[in-house]
């Protein structure tokens, strides 16, 4: 009987959890006896981390001819429950109907959520970039700003969240303002963040360039106050001042995506599973975590991995790696990604680039720039539907950042 490794998510993690199982069972020689499935409401990667980007062209590419050239199989649908004692999952597929699904191996990769906690008015009257269909909302709200009447309210962007999807979105908004409102109209945008600092999780060294480049790019900083109220035409902050807007992009966090609460075994603070080295879910046979699903451990020295594309993708690696070698007798391999970077778009500015998780900065303005275009533009989108080049790039020992 043909076994399963089924996978839920065709993101970053997911896409390359699939690639990489895919390549295992071919180099056992075991296509015939394994099925790779990967579950998603379409088979497509969206490119989350440029959603704040004002061209919203490709975030969606396709990849059923990737799926087809190395032999995966894909379920329109999305994973409604997972039953571990009985390695069975139900699937509420794309067509209305429900499925349910055995594996012989399973991997998370269903990615995450923004955190939306229950601020009053923020379901009602925020936007957001953490999907692509929010970010086209969004994209849309501030085109039509044209067409109101000139207020300060109109005139004014207020990004709530202070970190890195927060920053790279403000970034953009004075150009973009400009650009639906004439240029010289008078707009203000405001970040809002509750930590004391800009960019609280970035650390002290890029702070003075980012706070710097924000300035220069026309943006405001608030610190140490976060959003209590929002409404149609205003936000409230917990230091009682009130800002009039009628946009306000909600950019404040992410957690895990639910279904990780359904597998037993500890979770952090986001909701995401403690992996093992191999990224076993350590509490339940036969379940592999991924991507924004997990914490795991990137190197010997305390450091975890953070919801991100440049862990989510050695992550998937791993995971479907180690999926399908505990299936067809191929060595594990654990995972580690000692070396870390950042690179974080400050809009017209430029962007800056730091290594290491003290964060130094090495390439600022155009040059850190060039890397985040190419970061962009070409590493993170999904291999050429080639099997053989595919599988070249889809091995567990793959180096995401050189």
């Amino acid at each position: 009987m043909t076994k399963k490794i089924v996978i839920a998510g065709s993101g970053f993690a997911g896409m390359w959890a699939a690639v990489s199982a895919a390549r295992a069972v071919s180099l056992a020689g075991k296509e015939a006896d394994i099925e790779v499935i990967v579950v998603s409401p379409m088979a497509s990667l969206t490119i989350r981390p440029r959603l704040y980007e004002a061209v919203l062209e490709n975030m969606n590419p396709d990849l059923a001819p990737l799926f087809e050239a190395v032999g995966v199989s894909h379920i329109a649908g999305l994973v409604q429950t997972i039953d571990a004692d009985a390695r069975l999952i139900e699937i509420g597929k794309n067509d209305g109907t429900q499925l349910h699904l055995p594996y012989d191996k399973f991997v998370l990769a269903a990615g995450s959520c923004l955190f939306q906690p229950p601020v009053p008015g923020l379901a009602e009257h925020t936007f957001n970039v953490d999907q692509l269909e929010g970010a086209h909302r969004l994209d849309i709200h501030l085109k039509s700003l044209a067409n109101r009447p000139e207020t300060a309210a109109r005139n004014t962007v207020v990004v709530a969240g202070g970190g890195f999807t927060g920053i790279e979105t403000v970034a953009e908004m004075p150009e973009r303002l400009r650009k639906v409102l004439g240029h010289d109209a008078d707009i203000r945008v405001v970040v809002v963040e509750q930590a004391p600092h800009i960019g609280p999780d970035l650390g002290p060294v890029p702070r003075p360039v980012i706070e710097q480049a924000l300035a220069e790019c026309g943006v405001e900083i608030i610190t140490g106050a976060a959003v209590n109220i929002v409404s149609a035409d205003s936000v409230t902050l917990s230091s009682g001042q009130r800002i009039q807007t009628h946009t306000v992009i909600w950019t404040a966090g992410a957690r895990a995506n639910p279904l990780a609460g359904q597998i037993p075994g500890e979770r952090d603070r986001f909701g995401r599973v403690i992996g093992d080295a191999f990224l076993h879910a350590t509490e339940v046979d036969d379940i592999f975590v991924t991507g924004d699903v997990v914490q795991a451990a990137t190197d010997g020295l305390g450091n975890t991995t953070l919801m991100s594309c440049q862990h989510a993708q050695s992550l998937g690696r791993v995971a479907g790696h180690n999926a399908a070698a505990e299936l067809v007798g191929l060595p594990l391999h654990p995972y580690s990604q000692p070396k870390y970077v950042t690179c974080l778009d400050i809009g017209p500015w430029g962007a800056v680039y730091t290594e290491g998780w003290d964060r130094q900065v090495h390439l600022t303005r155009d040059a850190g720039k060039a890397l985040k275009q190419a970061i962009n533009t070409t590493w993170i989108y999904p291999p050429p539907a080639d099997r053989n080049a595919a599988f070249v790039v889809a091995n567990p020992d793959f180096v995401i950042v050189p």
